[in-house]
């Protein structure tokens, strides 16, 4: 089946042999990139970039990867477009699709983006909303596999607060074959539909998937550890959450009861010595800069293959 056409909004949605053919248009486009090689493979093509959340990697990565590949982007934020001014998402998306070739949202509510994705004739990027990041995932699993040679088999923990970076991590890597562990204080577990929905993908792909409240027992043998933000955009801190969340943080003990050569992921921007500490962020198990670096790649293979 064509990835041509398809819109990206959940990883749920593909079978592995088509994250597969994303995984690697990405790694052959940065091959390109990193040779100064051409691959203008979408001259002429304009993405439209709806930011409802701020974002600097979103937007530079997307628009600096659309610029590669020989189109252009344009940059929308809430107050500069007539969705601040209570336009429809569906008319918004129906007079994009006539200019646009495709079309990449940044929100908070899951729906804003399946909306445009139902009523736009283009193909809809999720550049992420508060139930889910697969733009995200799709750059750590490239990372993962530069580092670690393979994903199959692999072990991915992501400790904290369960989130929608951790929610994708339970879909794209479950599909990937990778065993996952999610390590989250009562509270803030994953939520039962995602979970669900994860389970089956496990069932289906062959892979375990668990969720533990220890965060000692959940790093035990992990080939990978991920964190995010104890608080995410728009959250309000509270002094209850950091205190769960705290014994979860990534440092160097935690680091040291994983596997000797486990690496460790923060999908940015981090809040040094708070989910993660600066002597493992800087240390040389991070691999946080080319997750960020792989941002860039991993969306151009998505945008080649679906414009």
């Amino acid at each position: 089946m064509s990835l041509k056409g398809r819109s990206f909004i959940d990883l749920s949605d593909f079978e592995r042999y088509e994250l597969r053919q994303f995984l690697d248009a990405g790694a052959d486009l940065k091959r390109k990139q990193k040779r100064g090689e051409p691959h203008e493979l979408l001259k002429g093509k304009s993405l439209a970039m709806i930011f409802m959340k701020s974002s600097t990697r979103t937007r530079v990565s997307f628009e600096v990867g659309m610029t590669q590949l020989g189109g252009h982007a344009l940059y929308l934020e809430p107050g500069g477009s007539q969705l601040g001014r209570g336009e429809t998402i569906g008319d918004t998306a129906q007079v994009l699709s006539r200019y646009c070739d495709v079309i990449m949202a940044r929100v908070f509510a899951h729906s804003d983006v399946t909306d445009l994705a139902k009523y736009a004739t283009v193909p809809v990027i999720n550049g992420l909303s508060d139930l889910l990041h697969p733009c995200q995932i799709m750059a750590d699993m490239l990372t993962i596999e530069e580092h670690r040679g393979s994903l199959e088999g692999q072990k991915i923990v992501y400790v904290g607060d369960s989130n929608n970076v951790s929610n994708s991590i339970m879909q794209g890597c479950t599909i990937m074959g990778m065993d996952v562990t999610i390590g989250s204080p009562k509270g803030y577990t994953p939520s039962e539909v995602i979970l669900k929905k994860a389970t089956h993908l496990s069932k289906k792909y062959g892979t375990t998937l668990e969720v533990v409240n220890n965060p000692d027992e959940a790093v035990k043998g992990a080939d990978v550890i991920y964190t995010d933000t104890f608080f995410s955009m728009g959250q309000e801190r509270s002094k209850e959450k950091e205190a769960a969340l705290m014994p979860f943080q990534v440092n160097k003990v935690l680091v040291g009861k994983a596997k000797k050569d486990v690496i460790v992921m923060h999908c940015l921007p981090a809040h040094r010595d708070e989910e993660l500490t600066s002597e493992v962020m800087d240390g040389p198990h991070s691999v946080v800069f080319d997750q960020a670096e792989n941002r860039l790649h991993a969306q151009k293979g998505i945008m080649a293959l679906i414009v």
